[in-house]
């Protein structure tokens, strides 16, 4: 399975300036099965959703990722900051297939050092999506420093981590994803964005990173990049079998 992981820059809270320079990044790309945005990819990491989220039942954005799916005949997957419609606050990670059809995860580690557990509803489920005969977990930024949360019950090949994660905390980042991987024995798939916003810098740090914690391959650090890497499922599972940590698991 090839996998397109896109370090971008977000204009502050201008949804429309947000996927115009993304539909310019997708464009060109082509034999592709996933596409990988970062968190909150429309808006930047907003804190005060009354200002930035949209609604769930008229999401201009979710709809241009059901349109680039298709056009693409890729998933796309990223977090927007949207109101449901029970009118709670969500961070929500879509994963959107080309049919138009998506599943959802609701960041369940809200960052309370940031302030966004005081406007934002925890999601109190995991969730896992099969695409194309991998199976993916779906995480969002902080539930990257909550291991138990993400343990791999035999039940997915990859971990999905989109992120809006600071430059100066940049050396956790990069070190629990090859920790995910390992303590997993699956590939992650980390993706963060680059610029600023009105509170801080971001530096990247988008990994592709094996089941043995390698990092396969990178996008350069502070600028935006696009990359397409193979996910190997034959060879996970024959490391599975030839080294079966998971079956020892707690």
């Amino acid at each position: 399975m090839k996998i397109t992981q896109i370090q971008t820059d977000i204009v502050w809270g201008i949804t429309a300036a947000n996927r115009e320079a993304l539909e310019r990044k997708i464009s060109p790309l082509s034999d592709t099965d996933m596409i990988v945005l970062p968190e909150m990819w429309s808006t930047g990491f907003a804190v005060r959703p009354a200002e930035y989220a949209e609604d769930m039942e008229r999401c201009e954005s979710l709809e241009w990722m059901r349109r680039m799916a298709h056009e693409k005949d890729a998933a796309i997957v990223g977090s927007l900051a949207v109101r449901d419609v029970d009118g709670t606050y969500r961070n929500r990670l879509f994963f959107v297939m080309p049919s138009g059809e998506y599943e959802y995860y609701d960041k369940h580690h809200l960052f309370s050092y940031g302030g966004e557990d005081k406007e934002y509803t925890p999601g109190q489920e995991r969730k896992t999506v099969t695409w194309r005969g991998v199976r993916f977990l779906l995480q969002i930024c902080y539930d990257l420093r909550f291991p138990v949360f993400s343990r791999n019950r035999g039940d997915y090949d990859a971990i999905i981590y989109v992120a809006s994660w600071p430059l100066s905390r940049i050396i956790p980042w990069k070190v629990l994803l090859s920790a995910r991987a390992i303590e997993n024995q699956c590939y992650v798939i980390g993706v963060n964005r680059v610029g600023r916003d009105p509170l801080c810098e971001y530096g990247g740090g988008t990994l592709f990173i094996n089941p043995y914690g390698t990092v396969e391959a990178s996008c350069p650090d502070g600028e935006e990049g696009v990359m397409t890497n193979t996910l190997d499922l034959d060879a996970l599972l024959r490391f599975r079998r030839k080294f079966p940590v998971l079956n020892d698991a707690d």
